[in-house]
C-alpha cells in the first residue's frame, strides 16, 4: 500500500484579501485615536535625550538601518543574491524583525500619545506643515502595514506573492516614513544630543 503525503494547504486569496482589510482598517483607526486623542508628553520618555523628538528621531534612524538589513537578509533568504545563505540567517532574520516591531510600537506610541495625528492649525495659530501630515498619514499606514505583514508571516494558505508583497509596502512606507522624520530632522537640525 502506498503513503499518503500530506498535501500542503490550499492557496487561498481571501488571505491577501483580510490581511489588506484588518491592515487598513487598523491604520484608520489608529488615524483616528491620533486625531481624536489629546496629546501630552506625560507617560512617554526621552531616554536621556533633551526632547521627545530627538528620542524618536534616534530610534527611528535605528529601525530604518534594521528595515534595510531585513530587504538584504530576505532577499538573501529567497535566493535572491546569488550567494547561498548560512544557516543562521533564518533566525537573525526573525529577530531583527521582532526588534524592529517593538522599536516601531515605541515610536509610534510616543508619536500617537505625544504628538496626535497634527493637521490644520497649532495651537499659535500657525498651519501644519504638509510634511508632519504627509509623516502624520504615513506612520499610521506602517502600522496597518505591520498588521498585514504579520498575517503574511503567520499564514499557511496564503498565496506565494502575499509575503513579498506585504514586506515590500511596509519597507516602502518606513522609507517614507524614515523620509519624512529622521532624515529630515538630521538635514535640517544634525544629530540630537543627549542630556538635559
Amino acid at each position: 500500500m502506498a503513503e499518503r503525503v500530506p498535501s500542503a494547504p490550499p492557496r487561498s486569496l481571501a488571505v491577501p484579501l483580510t490581511g489588506f482589510g484588518i491592515g487598513a482598517v487598523v491604520a484608520v483607526l489608529v488615524g483616528v485615536f491620533g486625531k481624536v486623542h489629546d496629546p501630552t508628553l506625560a507617560g512617554t520618555t526621552t531616554l536621556g535625550f533633551r526632547t521627545v523628538l530627538a528620542m524618536k528621531v534616534v530610534v527611528t534612524v535605528a529601525i530604518g538601518v534594521i528595515a534595510v538589513l531585513q530587504l538584504v537578509g530576505a532577499l538573501w533568504l529567497y535566493g535572491k543574491l546569488g550567494v547561498p545563505a548560512p544557516s543562521w540567517l533564518g533566525t537573525a532574520h526573525r529577530v531583527s524583525g521582532s526588534v524592529a516591531l517593538v522599536l516601531m510600537v515605541f515610536v509610534a506610541y510616543h508619536c500617537l500619545w505625544a504628538l496626535g495625528l497634527e493637521s490644520g492649525t497649532l495651537a499659535d495659530g500657525q498651519p501644519v506643515s504638509t510634511r508632519t501630515v504627509v509623516h502624520g498619514i504615513l506612520g499610521c499606514a506602517v502600522i496597518g502595514a505591520v498588521v498585514t505583514k504579520v498575517v503574511a508571516v503567520r499564514s499557511r494558505r496564503a498565496p506565494g506573492w502575499f509575503l513579498p508583497v506585504a514586506g515590500g509596502l511596509l519597507f516602502t512606507l518606513l522609507v517614507a516614513v524614515v523620509t519624512t522624520s529622521a532624515v529630515w530632522y538630521l538635514s535640517a537640525k544634525g544629530w540630537p544630543a543627549r542630556g538635559y
